[in-house]
């Protein structure tokens, strides 16, 4: 059977998304299924938005199968892709999977030294990557990469010589050195046990590991989060996380394709605010920082408002938080809150949600904990925001809130076919079809989180009632002070990101006698603080650091006083993925930043718990 005519593929034949056991058949099924409906959307720059059918990107995937195809790799190897969100990633990934190849999906922003790793770490025989600067980037690191036989990048600059490295082809070329091969026969054997991907954990704490995932992994995930969430043909995703982000990865891609929703991917992080409102997506996948910065502005808006408007969107807050509550009988609304809210949803609600483009329906948080009364604000808002949990190494979703049953200080129950029990230390474990196969190259480490019986640590404290989650800690990641009190920083610092004075934050306190906060400041909110101390003839780095320890104590007022932390080094240079200070989803490495400021460190601790402060 000719392969150039997917519709007429036995998936697509099947009728069900039951049926479909592999990520190609997904993909042959969904073409199959809604075939000139929109598929997705990508801004051009002469042309403004331009959508795809699944018809016509099943085309163009079918190009780049032919280009992968005369490279004749044998199935089962690497195929590594650094590329930012765009039709280029999703056209390798679904060629490199159709050929029984193994994607391993890299972060755009990562560094060259973790890039370089993970080319020689995976064995990639192939690299598509956005420009050749990036690549002699890459390359000027120095790791050996023997198994690499193409480098493919989508630009190329113009001193591109004759002496270049021989693997680099243009992605035009490559795609048209192929266009006049004959049609590729569907004779690659893929099972539901073979590998769909491997991909690399953040590295907060070291070197990335390789996540195996197959494609039953992914696939029965994807089926379990159809089962929970209700969504369809007419919804819109904007993609705007990673899709080397297995969250982004599963709920954003794979997912979508299984609905049939259409996905607009995003310019950039930078222009996310206008492609919001130009696509206005009705599905958001993120992360929480997204919430909290519009939690923020919210906040500012509030501080600086006259007393009319803050009145007003206190008592919308008050009034939608009564509301929301009301759904699972732990509020009553009173006659004024059923006449009122009308008119403060069209007042105030609307107004704050348009941000979000109007017409969002369900906003899924996960990859790290949200602060309650930024998920609260939203639900008062009447925006639908569900928390859930899981990680790469569960492709990724365990367990997550829905419509109707969304308790904000749990991330839910887990997904059907999932199971989770508490073990020692009080550690969740979870066991299912999307538990991974293992770290790539590394029994000794799979061993360590994985039990034969198929039980995988998460490495995260927990308790279950009534079937919902709730996350308590890190096990990992606990502070234990001088005087012996255990604090999880992870929480503390997500309570202080909720002063939208705070980009970035980071508490340290081990075998110390007090904690601390070491902070990345916003600019603007500082300029703005700055002047308010000067007027109130309020000057110096004692000044402003009782300031801002004032703000982190309000920010973190539910936790116990020994969790607050009694000093503060600031800076206003934001901590980064090139400096090595962040990973490419966000999170902190905070081995590597408390080496950037040890000095700073024990100078603090080389004073008695009073503000303290030294201003980069």
């Amino acid at each position: 059977m000719q392969q150039a005519s997917p519709i007429d593929d036995h998936a697509a034949a099947a009728g069900t998304l039951a049926a479909v056991a592999t990520l190609p058949e997904l993909w042959r099924w969904r073409v199959g299924q809604s075939p000139d409906q929109p598929a997705y959307r990508h801004f051009d720059a002469e042309r403004g938005w331009v959508s795809f059918s699944w018809r016509e990107t099943d085309d163009l995937v079918a190009r780049w199968r032919r280009a992968l195809a005369a490279e004749g790799f044998d199935a089962g190897e690497r195929i590594a892709i650094l590329m930012p969100n765009g039709i280029a990633h999703l056209a390798m990934d679904q060629a490199a999977l159709s050929r029984g190849l193994v994607p391993v999906p890299m972060h755009a922003v990562d560094n060259a030294d973790s890039i370089a790793y993970i080319l020689a770490d995976s064995g990639a025989r192939l690299l598509l990557v956005d420009s050749d600067a990036r690549w002699r980037e890459i390359a000027a690191v120095g790791q050996a990469l023997p198994g690499l036989q193409r480098i493919v990048c989508a630009e190329r600059g113009d001193d591109s010589g004759a002496a270049e490295d021989p693997r680099l082809v243009a992605l035009d070329a490559w795609l048209n050195a192929a266009a006049g091969a004959a049609p590729l026969r569907n004779d690659i054997a893929i099972a539901p046990h073979d590998l769909a991907a491997i991909v690399y954990t953040s590295g907060t704490t070291g070197r990335p590991k390789g996540v195996m995932l197959t494609h039953d992994n992914v696939v029965a995930n994807v089926k379990a989060i159809h089962q929970r969430l209700e969504a369809g043909i007419d919804d819109v995703f904007l993609s705007f996380l990673p899709l080397s982000h297995t969250f982004e990865r599963t709920a954003g891609y794979y997912y979508a394709i299984a609905i049939g929703a259409c996905v607009a991917y995003a310019r950039s992080v930078k222009q996310l605010a206008e492609d919001l409102l130009e696509v206005r997506p009705t599905i958001l996948v993120s992360v929480p920082r997204i919430y909290e910065r519009i939690y923020s502005l919210v906040m500012h808006h509030r501080a600086v408002a006259n007393p009319i408007e803050r009145a007003l969107l206190d008592l919308t807050v008050a009034i939608g938080g009564r509301r929301f509550d009301a759904q699972y009988g732990q509020a009553r609304l009173s006659a004024f809150d059923r006449l009122t809210w009308p008119l403060l949803q069209r007042l105030v609600a609307d107004k704050v949600l348009a941000r979000f483009g109007g017409r969002l329906q369900v906003a899924v948080s996960g990859g790290a904990p949200i602060a309650e009364p930024v998920v609260r604000l939203f639900l008062a808002l009447g925006l639908e925001v569900l928390q859930g949990y899981g990680m790469t190494e569960t492709s990724p979703v365990v367990s997550v809130n829905t419509p109707g049953d969304n308790d904000p200080r749990t991330v839910g129950r887990a997904l059907p076919g999932v199971e989770v029990r508490i073990g020692d230390n009080d550690e969740l474990m979870v066991r299912g079809p999307s538990v991974m196969l293992g770290y790539w190259h590394k029994p000794e480490e799979t061993a360590r989180v994985k039990e034969p019986d198929g039980w995988l640590h998460t490495g995260d404290q927990a308790r279950i009632d009534q079937g919902r989650i709730t996350i308590t800690g890190r096990i990992k990641d606990i502070l234990v002070t001088s005087t012996g009190e255990k604090i999880a920083p992870a929480d503390l610092e997500t309570a202080v990101l909720t002063d939208p004075l705070f980009e970035q934050a980071i508490v340290i306190g081990e075998n110390r006698p007090f904690l601390a906060a070491i902070v990345v400041l916003n600019p603007k909110g500082w300029a703005e603080q700055q002047a308010k101390l000067a007027a109130h003839g309020q000057r110096g780095p004692e000044a402003e650091a009782a300031s801002l320890l004032r703000h982190i104590a309000r920010a973190v007022k539910a936790y116990p006083a020994y969790a607050t932390p009694k000093a503060v080094h600031w800076t206003l240079e934001p901590w980064t993925v090139q400096a090595g200070l962040i990973t490419p989803t966000l999170k902190n490495k905070r081995p590597a930043i408390e080496r950037a400021f040890a000095r700073e460190i024990e100078a603090i601790y080389a004073k008695r718990p009073a503000a303290t402060a030294v201003l980069r």
